[in-house]
């Protein structure tokens, strides 16, 4: 196939010469100088499109280098990445394009992003958005044999660019990726919720490393190694399903105690007090999207998990708190909605069921946290 790569910097150089490798032809555009004996470098957007079957736009989406972390950056402002770079290359490679071709966007991008900025640029080619699971210093190699392959279209379904892409990837790949395909949105959320998962991690090790120097006769390591041999809970899929949020009689009560000890030993943060936080904000945000189909709320369960009546540190008592503090009221009949609090639940049948699982299949029902038009899971 003929493959371009609009920027060739520390990303899109290093995979277009893997992609070269693997016996594509291979051209190329950057701002600056670049020479590569496996690379046709062009002199201009227009002419590193002319003729190409795919076109990855591969340039960065930058923070002011006030942010980029090798100094304090809590106490900034929060601001968004700058586009600025990639509306132009967009628009510059739409301009020279047919519907013959395939622009493909790879750069990193919060979600809303493509559907509301660069979209409404393309009209004269095809797009998919292709963010990139990349580590520098292993650019090349990661290319070629990554976890996973991340393609988004509008609607989420595999369509016939998608699979023209998944045709081009199968060509290169030494490994046996799997492929999310998504709309563009959910690619977004994946890449960077996938990046601040490896954040959050590498904070929360780093915390036991702090509790362990001053809390005195705590080797770190003994503890990170037990936590990442717990494949049943931790290091697995278990909860990675969004539904009502975390509870029973531990969790909160380890957090509070943990919130503590943090003060106590003067670690100047506090990871598990934002938990917290998030925790009941979260709840709070759930009761004001109930509240939209009425303020009479029936509840299928108080109990914080399925199969017990635990109702300690119940996260469906919480939920219910917001719903009174904002006007609402919890009844045993006659509700205008219905919460199904655990999955598999028993259901009424003639009110709507309020679902933040996303999995019961009866008519009248509100998806919490399904957003698309047409509702479906198109990945397993």
């Amino acid at each position: 196939m003929k493959i371009s790569f609009i920027g060739l910097g520390k990303l899109g150089l290093p995979c277009a010469e893997a992609v070269a490798q693997k016996g594509h032809t291979v051209s190329g555009y950057d701002i600056v100088d670049v020479t590569s004996k496996l690379v046709n470098v062009k002199d201009t957007i227009a002419e590193a499109v002319a003729g190409q079957d795919i076109v990855f736009v591969a340039v960065p989406t930058p923070h002011d280098p006030a942010y980029d972390g090798r100094a304090p950056t809590a106490h900034l402002e929060p601001k968004d990445f700058s586009y600025k770079i990639v509306k132009e290359c967009l628009e510059e490679a739409n301009k020279f394009m047919t519907k013959d071709q395939l622009l493909v966007l790879i750069s990193t991008v919060l979600p809303g992003t493509t559907r509301r900025e660069f979209v409404p640029l393309v009209t004269n080619t095809r797009f998919v958005y292709n963010p990139y699971l990349i580590a520098m210093g292993t650019v090349a190699w990661d290319m070629i044999n990554p976890e996973m392959i991340m393609i988004g279209t509008e609607d989420g379904s595999a369509t016939t660019d998608a699979r023209e892409l998944v045709r081009f990837y199968q060509s290169i790949m030494e490994n046996n990726p799997r492929y999310e395909i998504g709309t563009w949105d959910e690619c977004e959320c994946i890449k960077v919720f996938y990046n601040t998962f490896i954040s959050t991690k590498i904070g929360l090790v780093n915390m036991m490393q702090d509790v362990a120097q001053k809390q005195g006769n705590i080797n770190v390591d003994v503890v990170t190694r037990a936590l990442s041999k717990s494949t049943m809970r931790i290091i697995s899929k278990a909860y990675m399903k969004a539904g009502m949020g975390d509870g029973g009689a531990c969790h909160p009560r380890d957090n509070i105690a943990l919130r503590y000890m943090a003060k106590e030993l003067g670690l100047g943060y506090d990871l598990f007090d934002s938990v917290m936080n998030a925790r009941e904000k979260q709840a709070e945000n759930m009761a004001i999207e109930i509240l939209k189909y009425g303020n009479k709320v029936q509840f299928s369960s108080d109990s914080y998990k399925p199969g017990v009546e635990y109702i300690d540190g119940s996260y469906s008592l919480l939920v219910q708190h917001y719903i009174k503090e904002h006007g609402g009221y919890i009844v045993k009949e006659n509700p205008h909605i219905y919460v199904l609090v655990h999955e598999g639940d028993p259901t009424p049948n003639d009110v709507p069921i309020f679902d933040p699982w996303r999995t019961y299949k009866g008519p009248n029902v509100v998806y919490y946290g399904n957003t698309r038009k047409d509702k479906g899971i198109v990945c397993e």
